[in-house]
């Protein structure tokens, strides 16, 4: 079992920034950020591996950077330039079986075991 606890979240301005933290119990092979907003499906954000390979989503690509803490089993997101369609619940995940995904799976919900309860990002434009 891995469990996630997501912090940094709150609401910001457009063009602001915050970081999103997650504390694992421990790390595992793949490791990554969903997000949720209101009425759609969960999208995956970003994802690193145990060798820090990193995918994004075409939509946060050169604002969004996730990284992690090996020594303090904290994975990271820091976000700039905050847009009003960031706005969503953020969520931590982690796939226990495998390195992440090079290819569109990363983004599935299902390749991932293990999930946060989720920290609140509010984006007012």
């Amino acid at each position: 079992q891995v469990q996630l606890v997501e912090s940094g979240g709150g609401s910001v301005q457009a063009g602001g920034s915050l970081r999103l933290s997650c504390a694992a119990s421990r790390f595992t092979a793949c490791m990554g950020w969903f997000r949720q907003a209101p009425g759609k499906e969960r999208e995956g954000v970003a994802t690193v591996d145990a060798y820090g390979r990193t995918n994004y989503a075409d939509s946060v690509k050169g604002r969004f950077t996730i990284s992690k803490d090996n020594a303090k089993n904290t994975l990271y997101l820091q976000m700039n330039s905050l847009k009003a369609e960031d706005t969503a619940m953020y969520l931590c995940a982690a796939s226990a079986s495998r390195v992440c995904y090079s290819d569109s799976r990363w983004r599935l919900e299902n390749k991932y075991d293990y999930w946060g309860q989720g920290t609140q990002v509010t984006v007012s434009s």
